[in-house]
């Protein structure tokens, strides 16, 4: 204690590995935060871990809350850190067959439609007409085999590392309310006669997302700036695109991203989950608007 006041009144010393407290580290455990130095740290799928977590290690009985593995978000560690993301792949291609089996009307019910049909015809179905659920379920159908394999290509590469991050909670929030913004941005601006379908507003909320997991990581952001580019490209040259979905999905996913990630920890849950809040009342803002427009 003496030793680490010897300095002039302005210094901070770094904290010291939690193995070796005479080595002085900026690193800390991306599992349980402890400091860690150089000898300590092992290369992890997201940051480093210390040797206790790489190795599952917890030591006798629960381990205390200050040590306890947590993701880098502070989630629950899980055993299987993929294991949503394949859930969900799973899920979409279970529609996909769905679609590609059953009749059209199965589609028909599953899509995200303003109003419809038409005037001067009466409306009978549409988000307008009180089909607040084709919010969730276009994020999950897909009509063509190109849209679902690159949909699902892109939720397999950064699902993963975001899952693993975030924990399963936080991770599931982020891809849902994404997907929920995605949808509500193509509600209130496209055509309300115009049907979309698409899991696109959720994967590049994980876009957005892992904007924030780069920078919170301190590493190389080209690669993903130059990733997310080229997707944009596509998004404004490519017809059929709903690009308000995904322009709707990227910024909701960097918002909660970054509050994920980047909340402090005396309130992080609550700056996380408020984060989340904030933007379903945004979706649920925006979906009250268009329909008031359109009724």
């Amino acid at each position: 204690m003496d030793h680490a006041a010897a300095g002039p009144p302005d210094a901070q010393s770094l904290p010291g590995c939690y193995r070796h407290p005479d080595r002085e580290t900026g690193i800390r455990c991306t599992r349980c935060e402890r400091p860690i130095c150089t000898d300590c740290m092992i290369n992890a799928s997201v940051g480093f871990h210390c040797p206790d977590c790489a190795s599952g290690r917890t030591g006798g009985g629960p381990a205390p809350a200050a040590s306890r593995p947590r993701t880098l978000a502070g989630g629950t560690v899980a055993a299987d850190p993929h294991l949503l993301t394949k859930i969900l792949i799973g899920i979409n291609a279970a529609v996909f067959i769905a679609v590609q089996a059953l009749p059209s009307s199965f589609l028909s019910d599953m899509v995200l439609i303003g109003r419809w049909p038409p005037a001067p015809f009466v409306p009978t179905e549409g988000v307008a007409e009180g089909e607040w659920y084709r919010l969730v379920t276009t994020m999950f159908t897909h009509e063509e085999i190109w849209h679902i394999g690159f949909n699902m290509i892109s939720l397999w590469f950064l699902g993963g590392p975001l899952e693993a991050a975030l924990g399963r909670a936080r991770y599931l929030t982020l891809y849902l309310v994404s997907g929920l913004a995605g949808s509500a941005v193509t509600y209130l601006l496209a055509s309300p006669t115009t049907a979309t379908l698409g899991a696109s507003g959720a994967v590049f909320g994980l876009f957005g997302a892992t904007a924030a997991l780069v920078r919170r990581l301190n590493a190389d952001m080209r690669p993903v700036v130059i990733l997310l580019a080229i997707n944009l490209v596509f998004t404004f040259t490519w017809a059929n695109i709903a690009w308000q979905a995904h322009i709707g999905g990227l910024v909701a996913g960097g918002v909660i991203g970054f509050a994920m990630l980047h909340a402090p920890r005396e309130r992080r849950t609550l700056v996380q989950y408020g984060a989340c809040a904030l933007v379903l009342l945004v979706v649920v803002g925006l979906t009250l608007l268009r329909s008031a427009q359109l009724t």
